[in-house]
């Protein structure tokens, strides 16, 4: 039986998960950043694996055949670990990352590589969205003068980190609608998000243009030198052919 560890938390890994075909023993594995993780109805290990070293070593010791990458498209830290773990350890490894979000009329977005870059595009005085995560909370520290507005799925265990800004709780999906109440009622004037892609959270970027609002977006980090696919349709063909 073919054994295959699925690195998790995208919704592609939890469709991936549910279309295995027999003769498929799977395994998944999760940061542990979100505390109540959507069961994904397979074995789950929750938490790192200590580098590129730990992540070796749960390969060789579990005898994982496949290893499949369907970590979020920021998450470049652990897809760069996997493409090194699965070549050390001779694991057959593929990425698994959607494609990201293509502009629409209407649309007015402008592009950084990190978010460092994003407080020279926003005027001091602005009421910002950060549709970002918490976990990249740090890298604003340069954005004094503004109003920051931080969405979270968690309830927070720490004050906002920056005077003037507060967390904001709530678990995707999100329609436009309830995205355009929500800017309307905050008096967003600007967001900012990364690439992620898919059509789950794209509402926001929709209520945006409906909006009129200006969005600076964070661009992917690159990819290792692996094989990727865009959809769960493409992936299930990928591990087929792995004999």
């Amino acid at each position: 039986m073919k054994r295959v560890l699925v690195l998790a938390g995208t919704s592609e890994a939890r469709e991936l998960i549910g279309r295995m075909p027999d003769g498929v023993d799977v395994n998944a594995s999760l940061a542990g950043v979100t505390r109540a993780p959507v069961d994904l109805g397979c074995p789950t290990r929750i938490g790192g694996f200590g580098g590129v070293d730990g992540l070796a070593a749960y390969l060789r010791e579990e005898r994982i055949d496949v290893l499949v990458d369907a970590t979020h498209p920021f998450a470049a830290r652990m897809t760069r670990q996997a493409a090194e773990a699965a070549t050390v350890e001779g694991v057959a490894h593929v990425i698994l990352q959607r494609e990201g979000w293509t502009r629409q009329a209407g649309d007015d977005w402008r592009f950084v590589d990190e978010f460092d870059e994003v407080a020279a595009n926003i005027p001091e005085g602005c009421t910002v969205f950060l549709g970002t995560g918490r976990q990249t909370l740090e890298q604003f520290a340069n954005m004094t003068g503004r109003r920051l507005l931080c969405r979270v799925i968690d309830p927070p265990q720490r004050d906002f980190p920056f005077q003037g800004g507060r967390f904001v709780v709530g678990r995707p999906p999100f329609s436009i609608a309830e995205e355009v109440a929500f800017f309307t009622q905050e008096s967003v004037d600007w967001l900012v998000v990364k690439d992620a892609g898919g059509a789950r959270s794209r509402s926001k970027l929709d209520a945006a243009r409906q909006l009129g609002l200006p969005v600076v977006m964070q661009r992917r980090p690159a990819l290792p030198d692996a094989p990727v696919v865009r959809n769960v349709e493409d992936c299930l063909a990928w591990l087929a052919d792995q004999r």
